[in-house]
């Protein structure tokens, strides 16, 4: 009896360990991601703001691709930051907290309730201008910063604050990748994309027949990315598709998957490399009472009302007509307070917010950066808005 019971907690504690990693791993390089954020406002505002801009304008060429570093860090460092997202995302469907449909039915209703809201409240503010094309810059969370900030604020919060707010991300995430797919890319090429679409199709024979060679799905990888890339569709899709083709399983050792191990060795590299290169070289933003006053623009306005305002009044509204309706059950320890501190958190939009901003304003500087100045002051309002929640929590239950 005492070895069954061992057997149990032993194999529990080993369930929880991903888990683990996953939230701490996220959770630090948050702190990363804001130094090297506060380094680029710095620099863009500094007597270093013209050498700031010309390194990110110079060019770089690699074979037969000539882009500059920008566009390096956003279309080529940025496709490996969202292949380790298509792994997570696999991941957590075949294994983790996404695995079974009970767990599933709220953090992906939530995080659809989480799109909708902001993206609604942006485009009514924006109605009829041509800044309207913003509207899917409020719909991203940025994982990192809003379990960094939940692991700094809540302490106590209950565990299934944390299991949940990082599942809706991750849907978040999925979200967000579509929408790029979908709205956010240029006139598409069809015969390159079909070329595009063969090597992924290779990848997925590959994974078909349990091929654990790594370099075979690179070579794959980089053949789409390329194709992609002149195909008008955003090469960061090429890198998600390839993430979700990688084998889950060995047929010896599941922590021998493929998928196990190009996660594990690459997670820290985006998390404290690419992000915070991306954070360099996007957040840089010049604080001049003339671009500040832009934050009242409808572009401004309306990203800071969407991710503050919109998130938390889409996934708690989302989350409390569920759990009133009895279609899911209150997770122990957890009251309707901790969704709206959960909401709130996840208003913090920064990285996927940066980027769509880069693409849906990428040939309009002026709305780019005041669309940078709103994902700013959104975030940080609803950091805010989530820490007072969480606070009021503890208080009341001292």
């Amino acid at each position: 009896m005492k070895n069954i019971k061992h057997n149990v907690i032993k194999n529990s504690i080993s369930l929880l360990r991903p888990f683990n990693h996953f939230f701490k791993h996220k959770s630090f390089s948050s702190i990363v991601l804001l130094l090297f954020t506060i380094i680029a406002i710095f620099l863009a505002n500094s007597n270093l703001a013209d050498e700031y801009q010309t390194i990110l304008s110079l060019h770089l060429s690699i074979g037969i691709i000539d882009l500059s570093i920008l566009h390096w860090v956003n279309d080529g460092l940025m496709t490996i930051f969202f292949f380790v997202i298509g792994l997570e995302i696999k991941r957590e469907f075949l294994f983790g907290e996404l695995k079974s449909l009970s767990a599933t039915i709220l953090p992906i209703a939530a995080a659809i309730g989480g799109m909708i809201a902001p993206a609604c409240i942006y485009y009514l503010i924006n109605y009829g201008e041509s800044t309207a094309v913003g509207w899917g810059i409020p719909m991203a969370t940025d994982i990192a910063f809003s379990l960094g900030v939940l692991s700094l604020v809540a302490g106590n919060a209950p565990r299934s604050i944390a299991i949940f707010l990082t599942a809706l991300a991750i849907v978040d995430d999925l979200g967000a990748i579509i929408i790029i797919a979908l709205f956010y890319s240029t006139a598409i090429q069809f015969t390159a994309l079909s070329y595009g679409l063969a090597a992924l199709l290779a990848a997925v024979l590959l994974n078909k027949y349990n091929c654990q060679n790594a370099f075979s799905y690179i070579g794959l990888g980089l053949i789409a990315w390329f194709y992609f890339y002149h195909a008008g569709i955003h090469p960061t899709i090429a890198g998600v598709i390839l993430g979700l083709t990688i084998p889950a399983q060995d047929t010896r050792d599941i922590n021998k998957s493929l998928l196990h191990k190009l996660e594990y060795y690459l997670a820290p590299w985006s998390a404290w490399f690419i992000m915070p290169a991306f954070a360099l070289a996007n957040a840089g933003i010049q604080l001049h009472f003339a671009e500040i006053s832009n934050l009242f623009a409808p572009e401004g306005i309306g990203i800071l009302a969407g991710l503050a305002l919109g998130k938390p009044l889409g996934i708690f509204g989302t989350a409390f007509l569920l759990l009133k309706a009895g279609f899911v059950k209150m997770p122990e320890k957890t009251t309707y307070y901790h969704f709206l501190g959960a909401g709130a958190l996840s208003g913090i939009g920064f990285t996927m917010s940066f980027f769509i901003a880069s693409l849906a304003f990428a040939d309009i500087p002026q709305y780019l950066t005041t669309a940078k100045l709103g994902i700013i002051s959104g975030s940080i309002l609803a950091s805010l808005i989530g820490t007072i929640i969480f606070k009021l929590i503890d208080y009341k239950h001292t």
